[in-house]
Parts: structure tokens; C-alpha cells; sequence
């Protein structure tokens, strides 16, 4: 039975996810390149353990491609799996409790990089598949392709999948990259926000100054980024680009009161997050805003001296990263461009600006009416007990959309992580039940969805 196969196995799984979760592969990074390869190895290795065929590694422009297979019937459906095995940067290291690439256990708790995003929740797949396959009970085909290059907008993944279009031809994507409202809630995400991410540069004078010889003579050009930014927000919260929400799908009424079922409370969110008061576009509550409405944020900036003690400087040039989260019908390249034309024109004659883009991804909604979606509903009831709820999510996985363009399949967005969790932050963690329970709840997925796919044919 699967039940006694995990009770048996399930202090094994745990060691290898640390084992992988040892490994620093930071896509970002060159210098964590022979990681990512290390990594890479890794996980053909255990695919191979775990009974798939084929395993085997592709190489790209940039990170390798990981793939497996299980071609049981050509009767039954295929699931794809998709995740990824690269990590965000751990920078800055001293904010870690605990050093981000040795995994500790605190509080039930998985603490390093990459627990929850997205090694934690890929590799319940590996481990439910080594149980249905150790067991008999894999219903469907199965493919798995884990990819490095997710945290860097998935770059050469999309030649990948255009070159080999035959070898992952599916019949729905499964995928682990998002999370659930809590423990004792179980949801599931219809949608993802699409990201456009850009560079910005605003140089001033030739050289760095001495602010008291050139100061209020030559424009800061720090002073002048600071002032751009601000101006791209009104004061009730609206991105006042000129046609960024001409395209953007706004929900019926009845929509927005279905999202607003999912429980939420405002005063555990501030307190968990250090807040006094929630943020944001008027008019729409702090789910909404994270979740169904575009945003703009600055997500680094710099320029002058930021060294010990004092430098009376100023500096020639300032520099900012920016990102966009996008919904339904904001195209990102049509946003970045948008972006680019109006950043340019409210710069002072005093600067020159540059606008540099980085990666970029559709948003994406898949109906919930649907077989796979119900397959998925129908995974949770069995294994938690309870409905799963149809939420949004606030965060962008740039390659789901491209592959419903070029496999012409929907994504399944189960995944089983936390707000608490902390991904892209210091201290990120994934809870012991949340590895545990999806391990649990992967192989309902799959005997549903083949029973339901059955009941189609039938018809």
C-alpha cells in the first residue's frame, strides 16, 4: 500500500531532500555554475532511482534541462511534471538564523534556500512517484522535466520545449511552485501574474563630485531616481503610466465575491509581517491587490558611497531594478515598453536615462471547470478531508503560459506552500507537513484524473 510505503520510506525522503537542498544552485550566479550541474546530476540520479526511464540530462545556452519518463500505456493519459532546481540568492547570509545551504529543522520547520521554492515541493513528486511505481499503483504516463533557470525567467527553457514538442506531447502539466491558503485550508491557485522586470540607469555628470563644490549647481543624479520612482504611483495607489490598465482584465463582481470567500485575516497578516497598516491600490482589499490587480515595485537601488562612514559625494550615476506583476491581458513586452517610453520622458534635461530589460512572463488563468481541475479538487477532498478553494496567485511562473502555447495543454497549479514561508527572504522555510502531506496527495491527483479522463472516453 502507498500509506505503508511512506511511513517505511519517509525519514529517506527527508535525507535526500537535504542532500539536494546542500547543494548552492544559485542560477543568478555564475560562480555556483558547477552546482547547478552538481545539482542537475543529482536529480537524474534519483529519477533513476525512483524507477522512471529515460532519465537523462539536456544541455542549453544556459542551464541544463532534467527529463525522465514513465510510458506505461499509450491508452492512458500523460502528466508532465515541471519544477525547477535552481534557488534564489542567498544574499545577505547574515540575516540567516541558520546557514541558508545546511538545512536545519526548527518548529517543524525546513529552514535553507530552496526548501519550499522549489526543491521542497518538486521532489514530493520524485518520492510519489518512487511510491506509486514501487507499489503498482501509477495510473497514468508520466514525464518530468525539472529546469535550472526558473529564478531568471526561464530563458532557454522555451527552446527547449519548442525542440521537443514530441517528447513532452502530454495531456495536462502538473506542477508544485505555489502555495495553499493554510494547513487546515487547503486551496488551489486558477492563476498566476505574468512579470515584466527591467533595469533602469540615470547618469548626470562624467565623474563622481564633491557635493559642497557641485552641489545645487549639477542635478544628483540619485536625487532625480529617487523623485522618477516616486512619481509612478498617485496617491491612491494607481501606476500612472500612461496606458497600463488599458488592457487589464477586471473582474466581475461575482468574481471578486468568489475570491473573497477564502478566509483572510488582515490583523495576522500585519502582525506576522511587522506592519501597522496594509498598502495599496484604492478600492480593493489587501487580497485583491496581491493577488487580481497589477503592481509596480523597486526592488533595489543604489548609486554614490553606501561604504562605512562618510563620503561627501555625489555621484554619477543612480541605478534601480523594477519590477511589474501583470494580469490577464497586460502583455509584458507591450508593458516594458510602455514603461521604457514614459520612464524616459519625465527625465530632466539634466540626465540621460537607460532602460534595460530583463526577463519577462505571460499571466495565466486555467478554468476551474475543467478535468484536470477537478482531478486536482477532487486529490485534496481525499487526502485533506476537505474542498480545496480556487485562489489566485500574486507570484509569476513566466513559463506556464508558453507551455499552454506550444503543448497546447493546461497547468495544474498544486502546490502546497505557505505565506510563512518565506521564499526569496532570509530564513526561508517548508513546513515537514506540507512535504509530507503533498507526498500524500500527488498520487490521489493522478488516480483521479486517469478515472475521469476514462469517464470522457467513455462518454
Amino acid at each position: 500500500m502507498l500509506s505503508t510505503y511512506f511511513a517505511e520510506h519517509k525519514e529517506r525522503f527527508l535525507a535526500e531532500l537535504f542532500e539536494l537542498l546542500r547543494i548552492p544552485s544559485v542560477s543568478a550566479d555564475s560562480k555556483f555554475k558547477p552546482d547547478m550541474l552538481r545539482a542537475a546530476e543529482f536529480i537524474k540520479e534519483k529519477l533513476a532511482t525512483a524507477g522512471l526511464d529515460n532519465a537523462e540530462i539536456h544541455e542549453t545556452e544556459g542551464h541544463p534541462v532534467v527529463y525522465a519518463e514513465k510510458l506505461i500505456d499509450d491508452t492512458l493519459p500523460t502528466v508532465l511534471v515541471y519544477g525547477h532546481y535552481d534557488v534564489q540568492p542567498a544574499d545577505p547570509y547574515e540575516l540567516w538564523n541558520t546557514p541558508p545551504f545546511e538545512p536545519t529543522i526548527r518548529n517543524e520547520r525546513i529552514y535553507a534556500r530552496g526548501s519550499c521554492d522549489d526543491k521542497g515541493q518538486f521532489y514530493m513528486h520524485v518520492k510519489a512517484l518512487e511510491a506509486m511505481l514501487a507499489t503498482g499503483n501509477l495510473p497514468c504516463n508520466v514525464k518530468v522535466m525539472i529546469e535550472g533557470e526558473e529564478e531568471t525567467g526561464s530563458e532557454h527553457l522555451g527552446k527547449f520545449v519548442t525542440d521537443n514538442r514530441e517528447k513532452l506531447k502530454c495531456d495536462v502539466i502538473l506542477i508544485s511552485d505555489t502555495s495553499i491558503i493554510a494547513n487546515d485550508v487547503p486551496s488551489i491557485e486558477a492563476g498566476l501574474r505574468g512579470l515584466s522586470y527591467v533595469e533602469v540607469q540615470v547618469v548626470g555628470p562624467n565623474r563622481d563630485l564633491h557635493s559642497g563644490v557641485y552641489g545645487g549647481a549639477v542635478q544628483n543624479p540619485l536625487n532625480v531616481l529617487c523623485q522618477m520612482i516616486a512619481s509612478l504611483h498617485d496617491d491612491k495607489g494607481r501606476i500612472t503610466i500612461p496606458g497600463f490598465y488599458d488592457k487589464v482584465d477586471e473582474l466581475s463582481a461575482d468574481e471578486r465575491a468568489a475570491l473573497a470567500e477564502a478566509p483572510f485575516d488582515e490583523e495576522e497578516y500585519k502582525r506576522d509581517l511587522g506592519l501597522n497598516a496594509v498598502f495599496g491600490e484604492e478600492g480593493y482589499s489587501a487580497t485583491e491587490r496581491a493577488s487580481i490587480r497589477p503592481t509596480l515595485d523597486l526592488n533595489g537601488i543604489w548609486g554614490g558611497y553606501t561604504g562605512e562612514g562618510a563620503k561627501t559625494v555625489l555621484p554619477s550615476k543612480a541605478q534601480a531594478k523594477i519590477s511589474m506583476r501583470l494580469v490577464p491581458n497586460q502583455d509584458p513586452d507591450e508593458i516594458t515598453e510602455l514603461f521604457t517610453q514614459h520612464f524616459k520622458s519625465i527625465a530632466p534635461p539634466t540626465v540621460t536615462v537607460t532602460v534595460t530589460p530583463h526577463h519577462g512572463g505571460q499571466p495565466y488563468v486555467t478554468p476551474t471547470d475543467s478535468v484536470e481541475f477537478e482531478a486536482a479538487r477532487r486529490a485534496f477532498r481525499e487526502a485533506w478531508g476537505k474542498d480545496a478553494i480556487p485562489t489566485r496567485g500574486g507570484g509569476s511562473i513566466p513559463i506556464v503560459a508558453l507551455f499552454e502555447k506550444e503543448l497546447g495543454v493546461k497547468s495544474i497549479l498544486m502546490g502546497f506552500g505557505l505565506d510563512i514561508d518565506a521564499l526569496h527572504s532570509p530564513n526561508e522555510s517548508y513546513g515537514l507537513f506540507n512535504f509530507y502531506k503533498g507526498i500524500e496527495t500527488i498520487p490521489y491527483f493522478y488516480k483521479h484524473y486517469a478515472e475521469l479522463k476514462q469517464t470522457v472516453v467513455d462518454a
